[in-house]
């Protein structure tokens, strides 16, 4: 229902035996568990993720006038709870969804110049100025 839908944002009524309630689905949602859905619950004010298997058979989609009054009822509501919801998984939606996200501004480069290293001198042994500062005495004990 839900996840067939051609809309980006799904409305919904969640029917239990507790009552119903209006459920939003958002197909821009990071992807739940394996099994697992999210759904915005205005009940409740948040977005809680559902096993999928149970709640898939009571979910109804709204239409007409259910679905105007819920858009008006909701929306604000809708909107604050997403922002949270996508900020909170933000790195997902980054890699899932990049042309949706403001690109990040690089950092600034050091205003200051870094003096190169200076080279190590090392006579080689092959060198002529090459001495030895050992002496070839043998010492006695």
């Amino acid at each position: 229902m839900y996840n067939s839908s051609t809309k980006p944002v799904w409305y919904g009524e969640l029917r239990t035996s507790r009552g119903n309630t209006v459920v939003i689905h958002d197909k821009q949602f990071p992807e739940a568990s394996a099994g697992r859905v999210y759904l915005y619950n205005t009940t409740r004010d948040n977005i809680i993720e559902y096993a999928e298997e149970i709640v898939q058979v009571n979910l109804h989609e709204l239409s007409g006038e259910a679905l105007a009054a819920a858009k008006a009822t909701y929306s604000a509501a809708w909107n604050v709870a997403r922002e949270a919801f996508m900020a909170q998984h933000s790195g997902w939606v980054e890699a899932h969804n990049p042309t949706s996200c403001v690109p990040k501004k690089p950092k600034p480069e050091p205003a200051f110049e870094a003096e190169p290293e200076a080279e190590a001198e090392v006579e080689s042994a092959e060198s002529s100025d090459y001495e030895s500062s050992w002496p070839n005495e043998d010492f006695e004990d």
